[in-house]
């Protein structure tokens, strides 16, 4: 038998709760969402970057894909700015009950950490990693009058002249910037570095001749490139892209083994339920492996790549070291 007064806390508790509506709201409110009847409302997909561009088309393609299997809408909100450390640190401090999700990349996850002395966000403990999401292949471009016509002659040339080829990219410590880092590293020449802000503009000057050379990924170039007006020597991937298959690879060019991408995938904040993460994750993989979903994000340049949470955790952690210690050794900084 309970003792007298047993369950006078628990039922004082659920009548305050049922007599006024604005504390039931609270109660509500101090509880997680149960993983067993999760989604029971729309979930917000936090994309770092504009609508329109290439983040954008796969966070839509990807969240229509997913929305019918989930029962419940996908809502895109955008939150550029700042290198994805805007939308970053909005998830980071989301309530970790499911409904808030981001599209977590490169620079989120493997270069801001060693490019910014302060970050609002913990890359390692901030975030539960649910899956990857795509890769956008580099291509190495010129302006049609710089005179190299591949990827030979356009080490060669920068070798003769060290200093005065320069180079394009969105910004600095982006993907494209860390890339023609690297390459700088591989061949030994020396070029410099012109910063834009945003891709567009980059490419806007690259077509115009006031920069020589660009790492582009393939949502923002593969227009201009099979239109011929910018020049492809060589993709950053290991295979040849089927989209430019008379473009050699940079490895096939000479500079064996390089490798290079921008890529992203969905991380939640930390202390998502773990079923919630287990049914996300099934659901991301078996949209990106839909020949529907390939096909438009290979139509924007764009190779659809799925994984477990655990594959994309230690993908972007290996990254991480990689491009880390890369922006370390060349003391690149952005603040």
């Amino acid at each position: 038998m309970r003792p007298p007064g047993y369950f006078r806390p628990a039922l004082a508790a659920f009548a305050a709760c049922a007599a006024a509506p604005l504390f039931a709201l609270l109660c509500a409110a101090s509880n997680p969402a149960r993983a067993d009847n999760w989604p029971s409302q729309p979930i917000r997909w936090v994309v770092p970057y504009p609508a329109g561009g290439g983040t954008d088309v796969v966070a839509r393609t990807v969240a229509q894909a997913i929305t019918p299997g989930l029962g419940k809408q996908v809502v895109i909100d955008n939150r550029p700015g700042a290198a994805t450390i805007v939308g970053a640190d909005a998830v980071a401090h989301a309530r970790p009950d499911g409904y808030t999700v981001l599209t977590a990349d490169t620079a989120t996850l493997a270069a801001n950490p060693s490019l910014y002395k302060k970050l609002p966000y913990n890359a390692d403990k901030d975030f539960v990693y649910i899956g990857q999401l795509a890769r956008f292949p580099l291509v190495l471009v010129a302006n049609p009058n710089f005179p190299a016509r591949t990827l030979k002659e356009a080490i060669d040339y920068a070798q003769k002249h060290p200093g005065k080829v320069n180079f394009a990219s969105p910004g600095a410590g982006s993907p494209h910037h860390l890339a023609m880092e690297l390459f700088m590293d591989q061949t030994r020449v020396k070029m410099t570095h012109v910063p834009y802000k945003g891709a567009a503009p980059a490419v806007q000057d690259l077509l115009a001749g006031q920069v020589d050379l660009m790492f582009l990924d393939l949502a923002s170039g593969q227009q201009n490139v099979q239109a011929g007006k910018l020049r492809a020597l060589g993709v950053a991937t290991p295979k040849r892209l089927t989209v430019l298959p008379s473009v050699p690879t940079v490895a096939e060019g000479g500079v064996a083994g390089f490798e290079a991408y921008a890529w992203q995938g969905m991380v939640a904040p930390a202390g998502t339920p773990q079923a919630v993460v287990t049914r996300l994750n099934a659901e991301l993989v078996k949209a990106l492996k839909t020949p529907e979903v390939q096909k438009k994000l290979e139509g924007v340049g764009v190779e659809a790549v799925s994984s477990t949470p655990e594959e994309f955790a230690s993908y972007a952690r290996a990254e991480a070291e990689r491009w880390g210690k890369l922006i370390r050794a060349k003391g690149i900084t952005v603040d």
